[in-house]
């Protein structure tokens, strides 16, 4: 019988993805708009920050389930998905000094689109490691660990990169800097803390390298066979949609809407506001939906993030952003904790580096649409002013209360207990076996 995974292994199977998270939640809310600022015209920074990052998000898109079924298909001493995730991490490491030496807007492109090429061949290859290392009945408890450590990746983001650059100067050196330490030390803590087996040793046959051909079909799957997957994706696209117009130009709504004093300082507190309680229920929520199953807890928390953002319709202070962040953050905690362990339950094992890599058709797909919105956005403005943003938000709320009810249509999985209880051949085995 194949053992249990020891306590620690939780948080190592982990740790890339809390560099990642890390790195993203710096770039995305903070930098990025900063830097845009400084190198566009006013009137067009909507446009060029949803161009830039829809560019991005596709590029996301369509590597990530490439880079997973690449390192399905890889044969290493190493073990198949740790090659690709130390070649992704000095390509990151690369770009990240393009954008910490960028001054002009084609410069910073460049930076910015190299970096979510090789970011995304890690993260496809990353994704692998919780279903290949992990027994199923456990993969509630690991994705809560992972949501939390993404969410405190999160908080220390906002607390560090949020400082730096939170007053009149902007630090995009010694930001990016942080960002590439952080992605480095959790390479090394995965690592370290993971016993990937060397692929020739497993006895389960490994898929061969896909050809060119096979690449094509890369975003071809059995529907009829995954379709409660399908409706998972669809799901999570239309919820990560709405938070995502936030995100992607909370920003900008809070200085020319809101006109609240220092916008960058706030976004930093809203993200550590919401990071703290997504932290706190992280966990719990993973564990509870292995007791009372998946579908529950997501409709609440659909139900709570579209509050969240309605509620930023109205607030005019300080303290009302940080209410509405904070009812987004329960919603996102609790969702994005049951959603992943629910689709790690869905996915095929011996395709689980492609499935999961395909999810990022819902994770960056929505970010894609979310901001190329940015346009639509600068037109809506120049007709009524703050018109554009209204629109935003309002669209937002739409899509998450049509995620909720999407949520109730999905069958509830089989109850703990009736699953079959298996571990995948890449469970690490105890120190000294053969």
């Amino acid at each position: 019988m194949k053992r249990l995974p020891h306590w620690y292994e939780y948080l190592s199977v982990n740790a890339y993805s809390f560099g990642l998270s890390f790195m993203w939640n710096a770039i995305h809310p903070i930098l990025l708009p900063l830097m845009v600022l400084r190198t566009v015209s006013e009137a067009n920074k909507n446009t060029s920050l949803g161009l830039l990052t829809s560019i991005g998000m596709v590029i996301a898109l369509l590597v990530q389930p490439i880079s997973g079924t690449l390192s399905d298909a890889t044969k290493h001493p190493w073990g198949r998905r740790r090659p690709w995730m130390l070649l992704g991490t000095v390509g990151d490491v690369i770009f990240l000094g393009v954008i910490a030496l960028a001054d002009s807007f084609w410069v910073l492109a460049i930076g910015y689109i190299g970096l979510q090429l090789f970011s995304n061949l890690a993260h496809g290859a990353n994704q692998g490691l919780l279903p290949d290392l992990m027994p199923i009945h456990r993969r509630g408890i690991a994705s809560g660990i992972k949501n939390a450590m993404d969410i405190l990746a999160l908080v220390l983001s906002a607390v560090i990169i949020g400082r730096l650059n939170g007053g009149q100067d902007m630090h995009q050196i010694a930001s990016v800097l942080v960002l590439a330490l952080v992605l480095g030390a959790s390479l090394m803590a995965m690592w370290i803390g993971t016993q990937e087996i060397p692929t020739s040793e497993s006895i389960e046959q490994t898929p061969p390298i896909p050809g060119f051909r096979r690449l094509l079909n890369i975003f071809r799957i059995d529907i009829k066979g995954n379709l409660d997957y399908i409706k998972l994706l669809v799901t999570r696209f239309l919820l990560l949609f709405g938070t995502g117009c936030i995100q992607a130009f909370g920003l900008f709504y809070f200085r020319d809407v809101l006109h609240l004093t220092s916008a960058t300082m706030l976004v930093s507190r809203v993200m550590t506001i919401i990071g703290a309680i997504v932290l706190v229920i992280a966990f719990p929520s993973g564990l509870l939906s292995e007791r009372i199953g998946r579908r529950t807890p997501s409709i609440v928390a659909c139900a709570l993030a579209s509050l969240g953002i309605l509620v930023m319709l109205f607030v005019r202070s300080h303290l009302g952003v940080y209410i509405a962040g904070g009812l987004v953050g329960v919603g996102m905690g609790i969702f994005m904790t049951v959603n992943w362990a629910w689709a790690t339950s869905l996915v095929p094992i011996n395709e689980a580096g492609k499935y999961l890599g395909l999810s990022n058709l819902a994770t960056a797909g929505s970010g894609v649409v979310a901001r190329l919105l940015g346009p639509a956005v600068d037109f809506g403005n120049r007709l009524i002013p703050s018109a554009g943003y209204i629109a935003m938000i309002l669209l937002a709320a739409v899509a998450t209360l049509m995620a909720l009810w999407l949520t109730t249509q999905l069958p509830e999985p089989l109850p703990r207990g009736k699953e079959p209880i298996e571990y995948n051949v890449f469970v690490p085995l105890p120190r000294g076996s053969k």
